[in-house]
């Protein structure tokens, strides 16, 4: 088990990793930090761990990685954000694990909207927004970040869609340095975009994602929908155009039907 001073050490950050919590195995670092935010944590604090027995994922999948070679940990975030806006923060965060996965090792990622980053076509990382609400306004939102570092080898039911970055860097990494530089990316985003009222937080997510104009299918509420990217909305919701007419989607399963040599070009 890393210790919390380790992790502490050089860690250029004002505020995320200050406080942090580390476990060798644990069922969800996700929800350890929800019930630490319960208790009222302080915004930043991390919950790190080198296993997790029961990780998961957006729409109640879980999330797979080996003990001991990649990074799962928990962010505890207390923005203020008004509840609809939420969808602002996955991009937010994906923004920030893209700018600190390049800065660290020249690979540009690609982000797809909601919560996931790619790689070649491939899923290299995956976020996860917990939230907790008091009447009008967030209390405290908790992120799940969990991004293959060393792992090379795969599930079968997942070995074709998923990748890591020693496998396409082709050697090993050192975690606790790369989790030191994604917190402070992540912060830096963070404290930018939350100072201006997220106004470019969309724009910034674009950077990453270029898929304005691009054909997707859109899996949602058992639906799928076939359309055109027309934008992403000041909420952080997707618009997609088709025959039928102009689609808002919150939340779902997107697919682009030429993902894997669209994102292999980018």
């Amino acid at each position: 088990m890393i210790s919390p001073d380790i992790l502490r050490g050089g860690l250029r950050t004002e505020i995320f990793g200050r406080k942090v919590y580390t476990f060798q195995t644990i069922d969800s670092t996700n929800s350890c930090a929800r019930a630490l935010a319960a208790c009222w944590a302080e915004e930043g604090t991390v919950v790190i761990a080198d296993e997790q027995t029961a990780g998961r994922g957006r729409l109640g999948r879980s999330w797979v990685a080996a003990a001991g070679e990649n990074l799962t940990f928990s962010l505890i975030l207390r923005p203020a954000i008004p509840p609809d806006r939420m969808g602002l923060l996955s991009l937010l965060i994906a923004v920030g694990i893209a700018r600190g996965i390049e800065e660290s090792t020249g690979l540009r990622v690609f982000c797809k909207w909601p919560n996931d980053l790619l790689y070649g076509g491939k899923k290299l990382a995956g976020i996860l927004l917990e939230g907790s609400f008091a009447g009008e306004r967030v209390d405290h939102v908790v992120v799940g970040i969990g991004l293959n570092v060393n792992q090379r080898e795969f599930p079968p039911d997942i070995a074709a869609r998923a990748t890591s970055l020693a496998r396409e860097l082709n050697t090993p990494l050192e975690r606790i340095g790369l989790y030191k530089s994604l917190l402070k990316s992540l912060e830096d985003e963070y404290l930018a975009q939350s100072a201006d009222g997220y106004a470019y937080t969309v724009q910034r997510w674009l950077t990453y994602a270029p898929v304005i104009g691009r054909t997707i299918s859109v899996s949602h509420q058992g639906e799928v929908l076939h359309g055109r990217v027309k934008g992403v909305n000041p909420d952080g919701s997707l618009l997609v155009a088709n025959h039928t007419g102009d689609h808002t989607f919150l939340a779902g399963d997107v697919t682009i039907v030429d993902m894997e040599a669209y994102a292999a070009r980018h």
